[in-house]
């Protein structure tokens, strides 16, 4: 009974909209970078600009994208606005599709 309700959740629109959201904002490489610097704390613009090593107006569009997935949160000191992963479990989400991605390819016998 248990397992129905979780698999009529997981079918549920909202489920499924909440789901796609956090894929599409995984869905870019910059943006992963993004998340994995910031996960090591918080972080200025510019910082992120330059470890990343992409241009500052891309930054801030990715920075803005992963805001609006809730993946990031902000803080303003001054003049200076810093960015921090939201939750420290996108890490490990990160990690658990690098995981699977390498299986897979591994498995792969043609392309």
């Amino acid at each position: 009974m248990i397992f129905l309700i979780k698999k009529a959740k997981m079918l549920n629109d909202d489920y499924l909209q909440c789901v796609s959201l956090l894929a599409k904002s995984l869905s870019d490489p910059n943006r992963l970078r993004i998340l994995l610097y910031v996960g090591q704390g918080k972080k200025s613009v510019g910082q992120i600009v330059e470890e990343i090593g992409i241009s500052q107006p891309l930054v801030s569009h990715h920075l803005k994208e992963l805001k609006r997935s809730i993946l990031l949160n902000v803080e303003r000191s001054g003049p200076f606005v810093f960015y921090e992963l939201a939750d420290k479990k996108i890490l490990d989400v990160i990690r658990s599709l690098n995981t699977v991605a390498e299986d897979l390819l591994k498995a792969r016998k043609t392309f």
